[in-house]
Formats: structure tokens, sequence, C-alpha cells
């Protein structure tokens, strides 16, 4: 037995498209126009075509399940789509059989709880508003008798379908019921293009509001966290439920009431950002969010993937002039390209070279730029470096009103506020010439993959999903489901079209604009950046055609560009932002000319991109085809070595304007677009296995302010803190000899007395009958009856206000300069590599030892404050307290140690430096 290479694999699958070839090659062209086209009963039963949301999968993402049951629909004559959605149970259960042939047991319990759901919508709709309405009041009382949300599930999903009919004149398809189980179930529902998410978000989010906890709703900007919270929000008006809406400048007294309503919509920064700010309050009212409860995650890909490499950090300005970005910004031009330094596009990095050191030497006047002191000045060469050669305006930033602004290489939009890390950003301000900001310093930071792990239960949403099926399984632990379209797919996917050159393939875009917007046909073409978009604009100004520009230059338009994007005539420039999450509806007419028509002008690096683009098209069964027009010269083919097929076309004469059409091309387009995902996901997966360092040590700090927030009697955790401070003195001074004559007692009681003002000297103790436990007994002892004393002569009640404020200032200060420590070591860890060791391995090992020595300098701060503090009350305001410290207190304490410490070895106070450069001078 052989088989043919190419052939099909003999297997269930294999066998199923042979009968699926089979069965239409037998069906006649009516029949098949019949399948396709029949009408939706919905729309039939006057719901508005345009305003339908829906959910089942297309044809392509289905044919293994249709090709099963195609022949049986055919030969009986039977609409499957009419069926998918009759309101007949018996139906409905042998329809759920029959398509979840070959998808296992998952899908059929899916369906079978559809069918259950569908079996209620007569008897709920019998139900008056009033009765429908005090529904949620009786599902609360029967949760808090015993009965699981799985419970109600049933009966839950049939009342909010029914209170969508009656108030929004939307009912839920069945294939938006299935997203709705999946996102009860913490999954992830990849739903096509326009198949209605905002509305099956509806009906867990209703579901789990019964626990009381607070639902979160993550969307990409505020514009649909405002527009979604609006369009929903009288279902859940109708059911009794508060909603709440978080936006870019909201207060936080109103951001408080946000999160104490049942479902808060918002942007995921909003709900991170947040989360930090919480933890940098001085008293627990301040705090905003009341815990990670449930979230559902709208364009679930974009934010836990597309912006997973990006962390959220809350900065504050640090101590350093601005000179010298500008003095780097004058002698990086000067240098030269593949002379002096060399760029990685792909990892995005630049090195300099011998020559080009010589030359940064002599304009610095520096002998050695690599000497010890010059370290931060390689910083800021390398940082100028990469703003000069690797980073371009209206393509990674544009200038507006003075100011850089970040634009999303994922989406197009401008993310204000948000600043490159590490002095990059500052490098950029000084080659554009603005005014720069001072370089910042980390005061918190999370990243997005550790912030939404917290939430007890996590779902998404997205139309693009299952590319990324493993690292959403690998990192988050949720499973993506393709739920099936409402209509089937209809849009034609036409093959790439590859020239030479990139000025050859904008004229073949602009002649074809010109010949589709001649018919009347629409046409939506996506750029990869706001340069691009813009001369394409140009171009399409000097054939005359009318157009709109929707990039990050214009969001504010964003909703109005796109609601016309789908009118006669209309062509529209967008970048990727190209209204993701907004309805592209038909005019009238529009479907006849072909429908909406996609094209693209650049592969983006990830398939999923490029698949949203052509999701704007073909939503909810219209009409519809895209394209991309591709060239040599476009970044992702030059990353990956493409544009040396050019000299081989020079060769052979190959015209010009002809585009390239073969397999060859198209498979190592593919492939490229394959490596850089799986490039990007290493990245991601890097970023977070290093924040997995820092989130251990996160959350330690702040349970810690937590509990001290949480509080109102700290004297015990003062006691316990001061016993752990003068055993760990009295341990480094004598862990090295068992003999009290060998012990350094009078260096340890003067160490001892900077923190603590114990009045004591080595000649009050006999030392033959000295032992360490007895020395101990009698500090602890001494220090606590003084820390007695203290609190009778300033009372206990100023002195429970002073060990929470003081013990919030100084975690703070210590973890903020934790965290620059740990950017530092972070920064330099990857040369640890070239000495054989794994960077990860050094950077968790000596990222424990800093945090072991920062809470020990951490209970040390603490307890010297609260011995050595005065308070002085003011008269005129009489309950602020204004800190006075008796004695300065050195800028950097000395570390104690715990074992002897060789002269060559790593300093144990974290610094980085040799212990005889640091605190062994």
């Amino acid at each position: 037995m052989h088989r043919e290479i190419g052939a099909e694999p003999y297997s269930e699958q294999g066998r199923a498209r042979k009968k699926e070839a089979a069965c239409l090659s037998v069906a006649s062209d009516s029949e098949r126009s019949e399948f396709a086209a029949s009408p939706s009963p919905t729309a039939a039963s006057g719901y508005p075509r345009s305003r339908r949301l829906g959910g089942c999968s297309d044809l392509s993402g289905a044919e293994g399940r249709l090709a099963t049951v195609s022949r049986f629909f055919l030969d009986n004559r039977l609409n499957l789509w009419a069926l998918c959605r009759s309101g007949d149970e018996n139906m409905v259960n042998l329809l759920s059989k029959v398509l979840s042939f070959g998808e296992g047991r998952e899908m059929k319990r899916l369906w079978k709880k559809v069918g259950r759901i569908n079996s209620l919508e007569e008897e709920i709709s019998r139900l008056s508003d009033e009765d429908l309405a005090r529904k949620t009041v009786e599902f609360r009382e029967r949760f808090d008798q015993g009965e699981s949300l799985d419970d109600l599930l049933y009966e839950t999903f049939a009342v909010v379908r029914e209170v969508a009919k009656r108030t929004l004149n939307m009912r839920h398809f069945d294939v938006q019921i299935l997203g709705g189980i999946v996102l009860h179930e913490g999954k992830i529902a990849e739903m096509k293009t326009g198949e209605g998410k905002t509305l099956v978000a509806t009906l867990p989010i209703y579901l789990n509001s019964l626990e009381g906890k607070g639902i979160h709703l993550v969307t990409v900007n505020d514009y649909l966290a405002k527009r979604d919270s609006q369009w929903m929000g009288p279902i859940y008006k109708f059911l009794g439920l508060e909603v709440g809406l978080l936006q870019h400048d909201l207060p936080a007294s109103e951001r408080k009431v946000a999160y104490r309503a049942d479902v808060a919509y918002g942007t995921n920064s909003e709900f991170g950002f947040d989360y930090l700010r919480d933890n940098m309050v001085t008293s627990l009212p301040d705090k905003v969010q009341r815990g990670h409860h449930f979230a559902i995650v709208d364009e679930v890909d974009s934010i836990l993937i597309d912006e997973a490499r990006t962390p959220l950090i809350i900065s504050g300005p640090a101590e350093e002039s601005t000179e010298i970005y500008y003095q780097f910004a004058r002698i990086v031009p000067r240098l030269k390209v593949g002379e002096d330094y060399e760029i990685e596009e792909k990892t995005r990095t630049a090195s300099i070279g011998e020559e080009g050191v010589l030359k940064v030497e002599k304009m610095l006047g520096v002998d050695n730029l690599y000497e010890h002191e010059n370290t931060r000045l390689v910083h800021h060469l390398n940082q100028a470096l990469r703003a000069h050669a690797l980073f371009k305006r209206d393509v990674d930033y544009i200038v507006k009103n003075g100011e850089v602004i970040i634009v999303d290489e994922f989406t197009g939009r401008l993310m204000p506020g948000r600043r490159y890390s590490e002095g990059l950003h500052q490098a950029i301000e000084a080659r554009e010439g603005v005014r720069i900001r001072q370089e910042n310093q980390t005061l918190a930071t999370i990243t997005l993959q550790n912030y939404f792990r917290m939430y007890e239960k996590l779902a998404g949403m997205t139309g693009t999903a299952a590319t990324e099926a493993e690292e959403f399984r690998k990192i988050y632990k949720m499973d993506t489901v393709v739920i099936p379209t409402n209509e089937p797919m209809i849009r034609i996917d036409m093959p790439d079209v590859v020239y030479k050159t990139e000025d050859i393939k904008f004229g073949a875009v602009v002649d074809e604009i010109v010949r589709r917007h001649e018919k009347g046909q629409p046409v939506l073409v996506g750029t990869i950046s706001i340069e691009k978009s813009e001369r394409l604009s140009k171009l399409l100004k000097k054939r005359g055609i009318p157009h709109q520009v929707l990039n990050a230059k214009y969001h504010e338009k964003e909703a109005e560009i796109i609601a016309l994007a789908g009118r006669k005539g209309t062509v529209t420039i967008a970048t990727n932002m190209a209204g993701r999450g907004v309805d592209i509806v038909l005019e009238e007419g529009v479907p006849d000319l072909g429908g909406l028509h996609i094209i693209g002008t650049e592969r983006h690096e990830s398939r999923r991109i490029d698949n949203q683009l052509r999701g704007r098209s073909g939503r909810q069964g219209d009409p519809g085809s895209s394209q991309f027009f591709l060239s040599l010269e476009d970044d992702l083919m030059k990353m990956f070595g493409m544009d040396r097929v050019r000299p081989l076309m020079d060769r052979f004469n190959f015209p010009e304007d002809e585009p390239i059409s073969h397999n060859l091309v198209s498979k190592s387009i593919e492939t490229a677009q394959k490596q850089v995902e799986s490039r990007n996901f290493n990245i991601r997966k890097n970023v977070l296995e290093y924040d997995d360092v820092m989130n251990k040590q996160r959350e330690v700090i702040y349970q810690q302010r937590d509990r001290i927030l949480e509080g109102d009697d700290l004297s015990d955790k003062v006691n316990e803190m001061t016993a752990e401070v003068v055993g760990s003195v009295l341990r480094a001074f004598t862990s090295n000899s068992s003999y009290p004559e060998e012990w350094d007692l009078e260096g340890m009681l003067s160490y001892l007395c900077s923190i603590i003002p114990v009045e004591v000297r080595g000649s009050d103790y006999d030392l033959e009958d000295l032992t360490p436990g007895r020395l101990e007994e009698d500090l602890v002892g001494k220090a606590l009856d003084l820390y007695q004393k203290r609190e009778e002569e300033i009372g206990a009640e100023t002195l429970r206000q002073l060990e929470r404020y003081i013990m919030l200032r100084v975690i703070d200060n210590r973890w903020r300069e934790h965290l620059y420590e740990m950017d530092y070591l972070k920064e330099g860890i990857g040369l640890r590599a070239i000495g054989q060791r794994d960077p990860l391995v050094e950077y968790k090992h000596e990222g424990y030892e800093m945090f072991q020595a920062m809470i020990q300098n951490m209970k040390e701060d603490i307890v010297r404050y609260l011995f050595r503090v005065k308070v002085a009350k003011e008269e005129a305001r009489p309950q602020p307290l204004r800190l006075v410290t008796s004695q300065p207190a050195a800028k950097k304490q000395t570390t104690v140690h715990r074992v002897k410490v060789g002269r060559n070895d790593p300093c144990p106070c974290g610094s980085g430096k040799k212990y005889k450069k640091c605190c062994g001078r």
C-alpha cells in the first residue's frame, strides 16, 4: 500500500473532505445558491438588518464539520442556516448532533446547553417587564441558598436574551449564546469580525454579577469602553445592575464609584495603573479597586499578546541633567552606519564598532569610553544610536505640540502618557529638538501578563486567536474555542501580488482604487504606518480621487470615518487601527457592487493583524473581497532577505510593472511571518520570566502594605521587627566565633545604638558568663522597655499613627530604590551568557540576594525612625504630623553581613560592585 506525495492522509478528516467534494459536484447551481442565500428567520421577524449582531464560524473554518453534512442538507432541500436558528428544540438538538460530528464531546456539550436555553425562550417571553426585572432578585436569592452559577446559567441567559429584544430590539443568535457559555467558563471565544461580541458579553456579565464581586470588561480604547457601556447599558439597567465607566482623566473618587458597580468598563491600562496606584496609597479608603474576580477581555489578542511586551510603569523624575541627551544627539549623526556602527533590524539593536568608539572618545574628550566611571556615557551612546537609526518619525512616534508621542505598532493608535524607558524617549526628544522631559525613575511596575493572571477567572473575545492558541494556553491557562459564524462567509480573499519596488506597488494600488471607485465600490486601504498612509493620500489627490484618511493623527474622527466606509464610492485609507471594534455598515446597493473591498499595502509581521484587516469586509454574510499588494522593498521582506530576489529579476529582465506570482514567494512571506511571530512570542515569554522574579517580590511588598493599611494597632509588628533587628545585628558580629572574647562587642553595640538609642556599654557585661542568647534577650528587653517609655511620652494614639506612616514611607522608598537597582541588573545581565552562565538564573539569584538585603535595610530604617523621630504638632493644623530626625541618617546605611564576605565577592548590599569597592572600604 502506498500514497502519492502530497495526497490527503488516510484519516477521518481526509474522508470527510472527499465527501464534501463529491456532494458539491452533484449539487446543482440553484441548490448551491439556495443553500448560501436563503433568508435569515431573524431578519424576517422584524429585527433590522443593519443592527443585527451575530456569531457562527465561516465555511472555511468549519469545513471539516460541514463536509459530513452538506450532502444531507442538499439532498433533503433543508436550509442549514435557517435550521440553525429555528426555535424548534428537537430540530436544534438534531442539528447540534450533526454539526458536532468530528468536533468531539466538547462542542456537543456546548450545543446541548444552547438547546436547553432555547427551550426556555417561549416561557420567558410571556413574562411582563416587572416580572422579568424581578428575576435578578430571585436569582441572587437562589445563589445565596446554594445554587451554583452553572445551575442558573440557562435561565439567566434566556432572561438576558429577552431583555435585549425588549430594550435594544436585538436578539442573541444561538452562536452568540454559545460564545457566552464559553466566556462564562473562562475561555477565549474566537468570533469573526462583526459577529456581535459586544452583545455576547452581556450574558456572562449578568450571570457572574450575581456573586456581587464586580466584573471588569476590558477594551482596547476609551472610545469603545464608553460606547459599549452606553450601548449595552439599557440591558443592565432593566435588570437592576449598575454600570461603571473608567476613562483616562477620571478622578479617584469617581473611579471608586465605577469599581463598586456590578460591571466596570475600561481599558487594560486603566485597570493596570489603578492596581499600581492602589499599592502606593497611604490609607485604605484611598484604594479604588475592590479585588480581581472576573475579567472579560475584548480583543484579547491585542491586549494580552500584542501589548504584552510593554510593562505598565508608574515613574517619577530622576535627578539627572538633560543636556547630555542633546550632546549625544549632536554626536551620533556624525557617525556612519556600516563603518562606525552596525544595526540589526530584526532585533532592533545598534552596536558601536571600534572606529566609532575612537570617534566618540575624541568628540567627548575622554581617554577610555569603557572605564568604570564612563558607564553612563556608554548607556547614553547606545540609546542615542537606537533613537537615530531604528526609530522613525510618523512610524514609531509622532511629534505633536512639541511632544514626542508613541504610536502603537499593532493598532496605529497614539499612546499619550506612555514613554520609552531607560532614556530612549529622552534620546528621541533630543533628536527631534523638542524639550526633554526629565528621565523617569520607576516607582511601580507590572506586566500585563502578571496583572491579568491575578484574576480568579479570565475570559476573552477576539476574531483572531487561533494562531496564538498555544500562547494563551501556556501563559494564561485559557483554551480557545472557535465559534461558528451566524451567516456563511462569502468574502473573496484574492492571492497576494508582489512587485519589484515600492513605487511600482503604490502605483498599482492607486490604479486598483481608481478602477473600483469608478464603478462605485467602496474601498478600505490598510497601511502599516502614518507615513505610508499620507504617501498614498498624496497619490490619490493627484488622480482626483476623494478619500478619507484614518490614522493616529486623526483618531478623534475614527468612528465618523469608519461609519462612512461602506457607502458607495467611498475610499478610506487607514492604519492598523482601522476601526477595530467599530461596525462598517454597507449602504443599500453596495452588496450588488461586490461589497467592501479591502486592499492591504504591506504584510504585517503578525498574521493576526492581516486577518483583522481582511475582517473589516464580509461581515454577517455580506459580500466583500480583499487583496494584498506587496513589494520586495517592504520591511518584512527586507527583514528576511527577500530583497535579494531583486538582482535576480534584474538579471533576467523581469518587467518592472509585472507582479510576481509564485508559490515560492507566497511561502516565503508566510514563513517570514511565522518566524517573526515565534520571535515575538519568545520576547513576551522572556519578559514574563524576568517579571515573574519581580512579581514574587512585588506580592510580598504589596501584601505587607495591605496588612499595614488594614491594621489598627501595629505595635506588635514593631516589637517583632525590633527583636529581629537586634538579633540580626548580634548574629552579624558574633557568628564568626563562639568565644565572647573574640567578639567585637563595642562595635556591635555602637552599630546597634545608631539604630536603637539603648544606653549600654561592653563593660556592662561579664564575658565569662555571656552567651549570644543571653545577650540577645537582654538587648531586646532594653529596646522594648525604651519603646514603651516612648509611647508614654508621645501618647499611644500618636505613636500608632507614626507606626503606619513610617512603615509605609520606608517600604515605598526602599521598594523604589530596589526597582531602580533591578532595572540596572536586568540591563547588564545578558552579558553573563559570555561566561557560559544563564542570564535568567543569574538574575533570579542576584535579585533574591538584593531583595533580602532590601528587606533587612527596610526593617532597620523603620526601627531607626520609630525610635528617633520627633513629633511636632502645628498649632494651626493639629492633625498632620511633621517628622524630624534627631540625628541625620546616612544616605546609605551600613549593610549587616550574616557571613564573612571575601574582598572580591559581590557586595551583599546589592549594589553589584565588589565588596572591597563598596561596603568593604
